[in-house]
């Protein structure tokens, strides 16, 4: 497994390394050793799976309480995926980290607790899974306004409309979001 720092020091590019052939190809998508050479004390307790389909974005997600740590990769398709930094007293508060996550270029996403987290799908369809540190709590979720000026993401939708839930029509900007300490 090959870690690949990105502009935000705690979310990291997960590289596997992949056994190929005429046959196929295999390769480990998770083995808790990665996380402990690291020194990194992560514990999964659910894992999520979300089918979509073209232009469709989802997020940005997190829980304001019982946050969730998710190690996210594509089994599907193609998405650019997205972490931002909500964490107030962080040097890179409101900053994002943007990647993408394809069936061909099997990388996953560490995305730690503190972080909002969405995707949108570039491909006609993807299904995306993920890993988490702490289990879904409805009550604590909130949805982070993907268009929001501030944090200036670069979505690769061109000029197409995202297809987006009623929860993320409805979703705040950073300046109204309620964030971590």
């Amino acid at each position: 497994m090959e870690v690949i720092k990105t502009a935000i020091p705690e979310v990291l590019i997960l590289k596997p390394k992949v056994w190929g052939d005429e046959r196929g190809y295999f390769y480990e998508s998770f083995r808790q050793q990665w996380f402990d050479d690291l020194d990194m004390d992560i514990k999964f307790v659910q894992d999520n799976q979300s089918s979509s389909q073209k232009n469709v974005l989802r997020g940005l997600h997190y829980q304001i309480q019982k946050p969730q740590g998710k190690l996210v990769r594509v089994i599907s398709g193609e998405v650019f995926d997205v972490a931002v930094d909500l964490r107030k007293s962080s040097p890179t508060f409101g900053q994002s980290v943007g990647v993408n996550l394809s069936t061909e270029n099997k990388l996953m996403l560490w995305i730690p607790a503190g972080f909002a987290h969405g995707f949108c799908v570039v491909s006609e369809h993807a299904e995306l899974y993920y890993k988490c540190t702490e289990y879904y709590a409805p009550e604590f979720d909130r949805s982070l306004l993907w268009n929001d000026a501030d944090l200036n993401i670069q979505w690769p939708i061109g000029n197409a409309s995202p297809i987006l839930s009623p929860k993320d029509l409805a979703a705040k900007s950073l300046a109204e979001a309620e964030v971590y300490a």
